[in-house]
């Protein structure tokens, strides 16, 4: 009876070594969201990807979003790098200074869906943004940008640079705050999360988003008149990172599984909903009354003359970190034309 107590014992041990080594053993890891769980970021484009990754590898990685957020979203690299999160998201113009060739994606007139933009901007970085390393410490798993930047305030429907002078707008960081301060707006860089905040309470004027984050972000009736850019004011790049040593431990098979559902098909399913998203803001916006105009071709004219040097700058500066500024925002164009 000892004998065969033993021999199950062995048994069982050698079992669970083998179902350890061959990865067949589900771990539940954690994902960090500095936006709630209705957001269409977390919803339509994270929560998905999530639950790709998890069929792909049958249940072996297993992701779930944490029911609140662990911290600023400027500090989300440092929480996954650190592995206080086993995966996150965030803004890269939320560190300035931090991420320069992703500000590439972010110039204005480069495209109105999010979907071609983001698929642009994977197949850009893995050509030319990847020799840069600007995201060392981490596994990168995807990029996307939301939909085309637009202008929105409580005043009046902008037509002219002298309509915005010394409006003062909650900006992101990068080149969206460029941008605004390029057409004599005065910049309040904070997360778009504390939008409403700042507008009701009169701290702002105004708003530089997508269509998407006027409803997403309850500010439809504090900002009623919008400017619609045609290709886009600007782009906000985003990131979605994983600790490499949680990355490290999956198999080889699991690593490629995650893969196959990360970068350009994550880019291609966040675009998409980014795309979806910003028609429901304008649809809700048109339903509030809002009003809504196209920018005139004489202040599309003004914007390009005024932000024509930060196109000139990027350039400068992606050849410094030894990248051919031009050729990648060439690439970019071509592809956001040929993201199918």
């Amino acid at each position: 009876m000892k004998k065969c107590k033993v021999a199950l014992i062995v048994i069982s041990i050698y079992l669970l070594a083998s179902v350890l080594s061959s990865g067949l053993m589900a771990k539940q890891l954690n994902f960090s969201s500095w936006l709630p769980p209705g957001h269409p970021i977390v919803a339509d484009m994270m929560v998905p990807w999530m639950e790709n990754v998890k069929k792909a590898t049958d249940g072996r990685v297993d992701i779930k979003l944490l029911a609140k957020g662990l911290g600023h979203p400027k500090a989300y690299f440092d929480i996954v790098k650190n592995g206080m999160a086993d995966a996150g998201y965030t803004c890269n113009a939320y560190s300035p200074g931090r991420f320069k060739l992703s500000e590439g994606v972010e110039l204005p007139f480069l495209g109105n869906s999010a979907e071609a933009n983001s698929v642009a901007y994977w197949r850009t970085y893995k050509k030319y943004f990847e020799k840069g390393n600007e995201y060392k410490g981490v596994k990168l798993l995807g990029l996307m940008t939301h939909g085309p930047g637009q202008i929105h305030n409580s005043k009046k429907v902008a037509q002219s640079m002298a309509d915005l002078k010394g409006m003062k707008f909650r900006v992101p960081g990068g080149i969206a705050a460029q941008v605004a301060k390029s057409l004599g707006i005065v910049g309040i860089q904070k997360p778009a999360s504390q939008a409403y905040e700042l507008l009701s309470r009169g701290v702002a004027d105004g708003v530089v988003l997508p269509l998407e984050s006027i409803k997403s972000f309850k500010i439809i009736k504090v900002v009623p008149y919008t400017t619609l850019v045609p290709d886009g004011l600007y782009n906000v790049s985003f990131y979605l990172v994983m600790n490499k040593k949680t990355f490290s431990r999956f198999s080889a098979a699991d690593q490629k599984a995650v893969m196959a559902e990360s970068g350009e098909a994550f880019a291609r399913l966040a675009g998409k909903a980014w795309d979806a998203a910003d028609q429901v803001g304008l649809s809700a916006m048109k339903a509030n009354g809002n009003k809504i105009e196209t920018a005139t071709p004489a202040f599309i004219a003004q914007i390009k003359k005024a932000t024509q040097h930060l196109e000139e700058n990027w350039i400068k500066q992606a050849n410094a970190k030894g990248v051919d500024g031009a050729a990648a925002l060439e690439f970019f164009r071509f592809n956001v034309k040929h993201s199918k």
